[in-house]
């Protein structure tokens, strides 16, 4: 009589086979995880197993969900903490009023201004102004554009 291997006997195996190829650059840091459906495929187990297995790497800090995108490697190194583009916009012109480049009350570059320097679409450059405002660095004016908080 054969036994199958299910959930928690089976878990510890899963985890430790995808921290092995993590950790030996088979995934390699910056690229995207195989799909739920693809591992449940190879290790011929329920999806929700796959998850938790998912889950327990996600808290090591060896990856990364990213809603509706898929699960993105961060490896050991913990560089992923950006994996939107809005939010290294907002890290550099934070940065920028930090060092005092954006001194306040002068005014933040247009979204035209930050489209080219950055190559990003005009709604990723308004999400990362609103996160911005949000954090009280920056203050809007309806018609007369956006200034560095005073």
């Amino acid at each position: 009589m054969t036994r199958w291997l299910t959930g928690w006997r089976v878990l510890p195996q899963i985890v430790a086979r995808l921290r092995e190829r993590i950790e030996m650059t088979t995934y390699p840091m910056g690229t995207m995880m195989p799909s739920e459906a693809e591992l449940c495929a190879e290790f011929g187990v329920a999806r929700n197993t796959v998850r938790r297995a998912l889950a327990l790497l996600e808290a090591e800090g060896l990856i990364l969900a990213i809603p509706a995108k898929g699960r993105l490697v961060l490896g050991g190194d913990k560089s992923g903490d950006e994996p939107y583009l809005y939010q290294a916009v907002a890290r550099d012109l934070r940065e920028q009023i930090q060092r005092g480049d954006l001194a306040p009350g002068s005014t933040v570059p247009s979204e035209a201004q930050l489209r080219r320097s950055h190559g990003v679409s005009r709604s990723t450059v308004r999400q990362a102004l609103a996160v911005l405002e949000q954090e009280g660095l920056i203050v809007s004016e309806h018609g007369g554009g956006r200034f560095v908080r005073r």
